[in-house]
């Protein structure tokens, strides 16, 4: 199968998410002097948060990306943000896109925006693409390109890259304890777990070092980019919305909640969305070690940042079950998610008494 084939395409733009395709090719000549003609404009269905489409050119190829529509709370879409961080972390980390234009104009699409350049690429998901065969030694290599990837990004020097202002930096593991802890109590319904048990386990074994980086704190396979040619091969790294400074060991903890080994058990199967059940992929217990060897960590409790993985990702299900037992979502997909919870949490408390 050619390299084309296994690329990572868009399709229709959604009804009711269609661009205003005369007001934005106007607004990016204006900034992109030397584009030339009209832009074919579909979308990507990934990405439930931000709006994401594709611009293509006669002489370009662009990926716009915003909030979406109505969205009032700018903390959690902050488009600004989003596209500084990413040109100032460019030149330290060469995975990231390039900015091409951000617009805070609310005027010209209805809400602030911004273009990069789209990486062509192959996008892992839960199924690489069909056509796509790799032995188990090419996997094996994927998969530690995707890990050196992450630890090359918590190699960074922050500081040198101009960064310091994304986030607030020291006491960012209570802050994300009980920010997170907040989140799960706001959307609790009767079907579900407490959660006061594990919250508090968490609380009360904060780690006694933190160390300080840049994290991506949604990194998985399905937001790298490989190369079509080489798919053991990353070439970029997507989706920086949730990027601030944080605890390594965290991103790393929240990347292995949802590393689904091929030996898991069913339930935990059914909630894989990318490929790391493949033979040659590393268990988690190999990630953590290959990665603690690679940056000189040695852990004093790994349970902890296992645990608080774990119960991050039981947070974010349940808020979206919380809408949908609300009735503010009627999408079928997460009629069972009560399940995955009471699961995340069974989790938990195994890792809390030392049984990963």
């Amino acid at each position: 199968m050619s390299a084309v084939a296994l690329l990572d395409q868009p399709g229709a733009v959604r009804a009711g998410e269609e661009l205003d395709a005369v007001a934005v090719d106007a607004w990016l000549k204006q900034q992109l002097l030397d584009l030339q003609g009209r832009p074919e404009i579909t979308q990507y269905s990934g990405g439930a948060s931000n709006w994401t489409y594709r611009l293509k050119y006669e002489n370009d190829d662009l990926i716009l990306r915003r909030p979406p529509a109505g969205t009032k709370a700018k903390s959690a879409h902050d488009m600004g943000r989003e596209y500084r961080l990413q040109k100032a972390l460019k030149p330290a980390f060469q995975f990231v896109p390039e900015m091409r234009a951000y617009c805070a104009d609310d005027s010209v699409i209805g809400g602030e925006f911004y273009v990069m350049e789209r990486l062509s690429g192959i996008i892992p998901r839960k199924h690489l693409p069909h056509g796509m065969q790799l032995t188990a030694s090419k996997v094996r290599q994927l998969c530690l390109a995707v890990l050196d990837t992450l630890i090359s990004l918590h190699k960074v020097d922050h500081k040198a890259a101009g960064l310091v202002a994304i986030g607030t930096g020291a006491g960012y593991t209570r802050r994300q304890i009980e920010g997170w802890s907040k989140r799960y109590r706001d959307a609790l319904t009767w079907n579900v777990p407490c959660g006061e048990r594990v919250m508090d386990w968490l609380l009360s074994n904060l780690p006694s070092r933190e160390r300080i980086c840049i994290t991506h704190n949604d990194f998985r396979f399905d937001n790298v980019v490989l190369d079509a040619s080489d798919p053991t091969r990353v070439i970029g790294v997507l989706d920086w919305e949730l990027a601030t400074l944080g605890d390594p060991l965290m991103d790393l903890g929240n990347t292995l909640a949802y590393w689904v080994e091929a030996d898991d058990d069913l339930l935990a199967r059914s909630t894989r969305r990318q490929p790391t059940h493949l033979p040659g992929m590393l268990t988690r217990r190999e990630v953590v070690e290959y990665y603690c060897g690679e940056m000189n960590i040695a852990p004093e409790n790994w349970a902890f940042y296992e645990v608080y993985g774990l119960f991050r990702l039981s947070a974010i299900v349940q808020q979206i079950y919380y809408r949908f037992h609300h009735k503010q979502t009627r999408n079928p997909a997460f009629k069972n998610f009560w399940i995955i919870v009471h699961y995340l949490h069974w989790r938990c408390r195994r890792a809390m008494k030392g049984r990963s």
